[in-house]
């Protein structure tokens, strides 16, 4: 990370080798930005295979989400319906919004996480090392206060997640929430 001196406040510059890498294979995730680091903005790319999920059902209560999809496909849960989000679509998620997400199963997905004012590179680190078999998934839920990510059931995720005979509707998962 690289920060240039200026008038006021300090620019931030990320070098391409500066930004650290989660996950290998169907998934990963480049670490650009945390929310404490100048202009308080979360900011990482995920990757998924065709199909992968990439984040259980779960809410935050102080922050917005921000998806930008680079290329191919992503279906979002938003409260009570799903919707398909493709490459150069732009999605908000308001804080207290139920939500979650699997890259499109035609397609995969290669997307930008942006969070305000959020520090989340250590949820990401703690769910690549469950994902690992090195930390117990209860973590995740012991940790919900501290980085704000709230897990519930959604019967209607759920329900679009099932397997189906030649349906869109994803059924693999990429292992533990690794969203924002």
């Amino acid at each position: 990370m690289t920060e240039i001196a200026s008038h006021g406040s300090t620019p931030l510059l990320v070098r391409a080798d500066e930004a650290e890498e989660l996950g290998l294979g169907p998934a990963s995730m480049r670490l650009i930005a945390d929310g404490d680091t100048p202009g308080s903005l979360s900011v990482s790319r995920t990757r998924l295979a065709s199909g992968m999920e990439g984040a259980k059902p779960h809410y935050h209560r102080a922050a917005a989400e921000m998806f930008y999809v680079l290329d191919g496909g992503l279906h979002v849960l938003l409260g009570e319906q799903v919707v398909t989000v493709a490459a150069g679509d732009y999605l908000v998620v308001p804080a207290h919004t139920t939500h979650a997400f699997a890259a499109a199963q035609s397609t995969g997905v290669d997307l930008l996480f942006l969070m305000p004012g959020v520090v989340r590179f250590d949820y990401f680190r703690l769910a690549e090392r469950i994902a690992r078999g090195e930390a117990d998934p209860a973590e995740l839920r012991e940790s919900q206060e501290r980085f704000d990510n709230h897990f519930l059931s959604s019967a209607t995720w759920e329900e679009f997640r099932a397997p189906r005979s030649g349906a869109e509707g994803p059924s693999r998962t990429g292992g533990p929430d690794t969203s924002g």
